[in-house]
């Protein structure tokens, strides 16, 4: 991975924070509210495969006030209500006061079955986490939206010995949602509230990451941006044609691999006398054949000890 210019992406931030704040001078506005910075980032080449990439940030881009949801499997031999007091208590034991609401799974099939009840929770929280060991079942139950949105529930192990922490790294860091759907992806990797240098760790953090799990890694990279919500995208990175051609390079390599391995695959068979000319036999066409000599080998030595001898 290239290294990023970290005075340039230091540039971008504090003119990010000087938009917001010029903005809301001029609308008279006395908001305390931070704005997300966001990070852009475009590809060469759209993956063919979807992909969540989980990202550990050093500083925290959401508030102690942040509500998260969590979504619990039914523990046996409980009641839904005896479930959810469960979990609220393993969660205070671990000292975790982000999660204001736990609604176990029996919970979510019954009381957010109509789509208004499920619209209400979506907008009710910035984050939702869920049991993984239900986590696969969710996207019947809570719809479209909920992944369209990019709210799609974040999956974490409640049994972990370590859940503070785990808990705390999703809900301080954030996810690249990665689609095979088009070119350009968003994350938020901070906040106009932050100092400079904090967003600038973070933004670094979340390309270093990025370069790793991306599918096609760093050289799929094309251009990094940075904006807030309603402001222009000021770039920070772009690379250049040189990593296009690597990537291209690095597919015909892969493909190459992939079409030698299947010729290896085809060579590797006992070849089949037909009509005089030799054809190649699978393995479990050789096995068959196998099978089938044993089972002719086995019936005649039966036919010959019942044979009587001649007088």
């Amino acid at each position: 991975m290239a290294a990023l210019d970290g005075e340039q992406v230091a540039k971008a931030v504090k003119a990010l924070q000087a938009y917001v704040k010029k903005i809301r001078n001029d609308a008279e506005l006395f908001m305390n509210e931070n704005e997300n910075i966001m990070l852009n980032v475009t590809v060469w080449k759209i993956p063919n495969r979807e992909q969540t990439v989980k990202i550990n940030l050093p500083h925290g881009i959401r508030s102690e006030s942040t509500e998260v949801c969590l979504f619990t499997k039914d523990e046996p031999n409980m009641t839904a209500d005896q479930t959810k007091r469960f979990y609220i208590k393993l969660l205070s034991k671990h000292g975790i006061k982000n999660i204001t609401r736990v609604i176990p799974y029996k919970t979510l099939k019954t009381e957010y079955k109509p789509y208004e009840a499920k619209r209400r929770l979506l907008s009710s929280f910035n984050l939702f986490l869920a049991d993984d060991r239900i986590r696969r079942l969710l996207p019947s139950h809570l719809g479209k939206h909920f992944y369209t949105s990019k709210k799609a529930p974040l999956s974490v192990k409640l049994t972990s010995r370590n859940l503070a922490k785990d808990l705390n790294k999703l809900i301080q860091g954030t996810i690249l949602s990665v689609n095979k759907k088009g070119s350009c992806y968003t994350t938020i990797v901070a906040h106009t509230g932050m100092k400079p240098q904090e967003a600038v760790e973070n933004v670094t953090a979340a390309v270093r990451v990025i370069a790793q799990k991306l599918p096609m890694q760093w050289k799929n990279v094309k251009v990094l941006h940075l904006k807030t919500p309603a402001s222009i995208a000021l770039p920070i990175y772009a690379s250049g044609l040189q990593n296009l051609q690597d990537l291209q390079e690095s597919l015909q390599e892969s493909l190459n691999k992939q079409h030698k391995a299947k010729l290896n695959g085809e060579n590797h068979t006992t070849p089949k006398r037909v009509n005089g000319s030799e054809k190649p036999v699978g393995k479990k066409q050789q096995k068959l054949k196998n099978k089938k000599r044993q089972k002719a080998a086995k019936q005649n030595t039966g036919n010959q000890g019942l044979q009587t001898p001649s007088s």
